[in-house]
């Protein structure tokens, strides 16, 4: 599998899957059940993960898939494998709150190197190129072309006005806590992995999750975090986050445009 091969099938299956979710998120009613673990679970996001999973193991089947959906995935292990939450902020779509997206990354040797964000209530669309650049798609997002792209990048802080942006549904006071720390220019709350989309497009400065997260839930982000110029570090030792962990678990962490001054935790 190539760089060149993977970029267009997973823009293509995001976009596929938006157009499912939107489809569910615009009836009257929808299905929502709780999984074990206490999270929520629509028919949403079941349709997209079955869209996703299907076109990735058509396209690479030699390579091991961990998706959100599929809880047999997460006892799996490989160096490289496609990572999928195929409907991120599931209660800000229960909410009907358009903060959720679809999330699907290339993983190798623990880093995250491509990735696709796409928001699809909102129309924004942010991927990795085959060669690494982060880009914003700003054209009618077609789903057999690319459209026109813009290259994204991080913004060159003023750490003593610094924009912050945190998760909308999971905003505590140890967050707050932490913000408390920076001078803060401006703060703002969003939900799913478009929190490190904001980062990457210098929207935002800095982005800190004192809370629970997947693998699933950041890798994407991740990817186009890091193809803007951006990092995400542990938040206990600033050593960067990496992929493949034990359950695809993470520990918390900060994504942020490197011209932050890091606090300590």
């Amino acid at each position: 599998m190539t760089y060149d091969a993977l970029i267009p099938v997973i823009r293509r299956l995001a976009l596929e899957a938006g157009d499912k979710i939107m489809e569910i998120y615009n009836s009257d009613d929808f299905d929502v059940k709780v999984k074990s673990d206490d999270s929520p679970v629509t028919e949403a996001d079941e349709a997209a993960d079955a869209l996703i999973s299907a076109g990735l193991r058509e396209a690479f089947p030699d390579i091991l898939l961990v998706t959100e959906e599929q809880a047999a995935s997460h006892s799996e292990k490989g160096d490289t494998f496609l990572i999928v939450d195929p409907l991120d902020g599931t209660k800000e779509f229960i909410n009907r709150r358009g903060d959720f997206t679809v999330n699907i990354a290339l993983v190798e040797n623990g880093v995250p190197t491509r990735g696709v964000v796409y928001a699809p209530a909102k129309g924004r669309m942010f991927y990795t190129q085959a060669d690494g650049q982060a880009v914003e798609e700003t054209g009618a997002l077609d789903k057999a072309q690319a459209g026109d792209v813009t290259p994204i990048s991080v913004s060159e802080p003023d750490n003593s006005a610094l924009l912050i942006v945190a998760s909308k549904s999971h905003r505590d006071q140890a967050t707050e806590d932490y913000i408390n720390k920076y001078q803060v220019q401006d703060s703002k709350s969003a939900g799913s992995s478009l929190k490190f989309c904001l980062v990457a497009t210098g929207e935002a400065d800095l982005y800190p999750r004192v809370g629970r997260t997947m693998e699933w839930d950041t890798a994407a982000g991740h990817a186009v975090l890091a193809g803007a110029g951006g990092k995400v570090v542990r938040f206990d030792n600033h050593e960067p986050l990496t992929y493949g962990k034990d359950g695809y678990a993470n520990p918390f962490f900060i994504a942020y445009a490197p011209g932050v001054e890091l606090k300590e935790a």
